[in-house]
């Protein structure tokens, strides 16, 4: 594990300035370009050492497409991506890096993807799979590469017999340890979590967020927790991002989020969580009519044909984030 020094504890690892992603549209026998998916329109946000942001919002707002090309498994459109290592070494702004001299960063920022089934190789060995970025990476070799690998099994709470299978003989949960087993191998110091527990019971749902937990303690990591169940992103995080349609509508500590929420979207998500209590009382904020389309969405504010308390001036403009209180924005007109 990599040493950490206290002066870096607490301060931000990653700052995301303005990130946009579209999508191009092509039609026609030559491939005209007429349009674009606007997936991600000019978000930003920023992760601090040893924190878990999460990223929530209705499927389709563009969460899983953040994730990834933060990571640079996507191209962004615009925006950077500033990345702060630490011990000694300089900020690196991800997006202007060419794809060679990404490579070497990738060791510090990894993915646990959300299907434990289609993100493992089926042709190789649970060794193969966690031992071969650390081969790749040129960080062990033969008996050391089997140790590292058996150290990795047990720290998910594997067997270390779990080597030489393949990804069918294990259940959903088990995979999704495998797959974490293989995020950690580098030892890095960023994970995007993508709706790692999503596609898991909730029993087993459980142990991972636990799990999770667990080895950032451990490891001094930080997570971006991408996720649309707000019952597992209340237990795990220490901030939440709302957003909608490819845009940020509201940050905040997690307590602050939940207690308080200032943006009427964020307000009619959490209206939405069931309560365990049958009889609690609870006010549900229905969302009018449909989700308009990336590829043209609306002028104003994202959210004005959808919003019960919208004004004439929230149509004119998109508004720009404002303190609501300590640590806590919101983009609403409203507000100001």
């Amino acid at each position: 594990m990599r040493a950490e020094t206290e002066s870096d504890r607490g301060s931000k690892l990653i700052e995301v300035r303005n990130l946009e992603k579209y999508f191009p549209i092509m039609k026609g026998v030559f491939q005209r370009h007429v349009g674009d998916v606007k997936a991600v329109d000019g978000v930003s946000f920023d992760v601090g050492r040893e924190e878990t942001l999460s990223l929530v919002g209705e499927s389709g707002c563009g969460k899983t497409t953040t994730g990834r090309t933060l990571l640079r498994l996507l191209d962004p459109t615009g925006g950077e991506a500033v990345y702060r290592p630490g011990d000694g070494e300089s900020e690196v702004d991800l997006f202007a890096l060419s794809k060679r001299e990404m490579r070497p960063w990738r060791r510090d920022l990894q993915i646990i993807f959300q299907d434990p089934y289609s993100s493992l190789n089926p042709r190789l060995t649970v060794g193969n799979i966690i031992g071969e970025p650390l081969r790749v990476h040129g960080m062990t070799s033969g008996a050391e590469t089997e140790e590292r690998v058996n150290e990795l099994l047990v720290k998910v709470g594997l067997r270390k017999d779990a080597l030489n299978r393949f990804p069918h003989e294990f259940s959903g949960g088990q995979r999704q340890r495998i797959g974490i087993a293989r995020a950690l191998a580098l030892e890095p110091k960023f994970i995007v979590c993508d709706e790692a527990v999503s596609a898991l019971d909730v029993s087993i749902q459980a142990q991972i967020i636990n799990l999770l937990k667990d080895l950032q303690a451990e490891y001094r990591l930080s997570f971006l927790f991408i996720a649309h169940d707000l019952s597992v992103v209340k237990y795990i995080s220490d901030r939440i991002a709302v957003m909608y349609l490819g845009r940020i509508v509201e940050i905040a500590p997690t307590a602050k989020l939940f207690a308080n929420p200032r943006h009427p979207y964020t307000k009619a998500l959490l209206s939405s969580v069931p309560s365990p209590n049958p009889r609690a009382r609870k006010e549900h904020i229905p969302l009018r009519g449909d989700v308009p389309t990336p590829i043209d969405p609306p002028k104003g504010c994202h959210f004005y044909e959808r919003c019960s308390l919208a004004e004439d001036r929230c149509k004119g403009s998109y508004p720009g984030h404002l303190e609501v209180g300590e640590a806590h924005t919101a983009a609403c007109h409203l507000l100001s």
